[in-house]
């Protein structure tokens, strides 16, 4: 509880602007077909024309919160795009467009602990 409210206060903070958050619900990224929409998917697939929901994202507000709401939902490729991010500071769509990422923010949140409570 509070993660969105502690987002929007960091956007003000940082980029003094309360919706400058981008939030995935990373349980939509939980089967294998499904975390191209993050970058896009390739050419000659459904939805290759509309860019990827967090490079396009990045491109209209590189300024932001990324906010990866409950990220152990999210199947295990989605590490690899994390990677790029991570580690390059940029992220590169389906259509080879690169997206700057050294200007936003990550938080990811978890309801790991919630689920093994007894």
């Amino acid at each position: 509880m509070g993660k969105t409210e502690l987002a929007k206060a960091l956007a003000v903070q940082l980029f003094s602007q309360e919706d400058a958050i981008i939030r995935l619900d990373m349980s939509e990224y939980m089967e294998k077909h499904t975390v191209a929409k993050l970058i896009g998917s390739p050419p000659g697939y459904v939805g290759y024309e509309e860019g990827g929901q967090l490079t396009e994202a990045l491109r209209r507000r590189p300024y932001a919160i990324v906010l990866l709401d409950e990220i152990e939902k999210a199947h295990h490729d989605v590490t690899n795009i994390l990677l790029q991010i991570f580690d390059e500071g940029r992220l590169t769509d389906s259509k080879g467009r690169t997206a700057n990422c050294k200007n936003a923010l990550f938080i990811m949140t978890t309801d790991f602990h919630a689920r093994i409570r007894p």
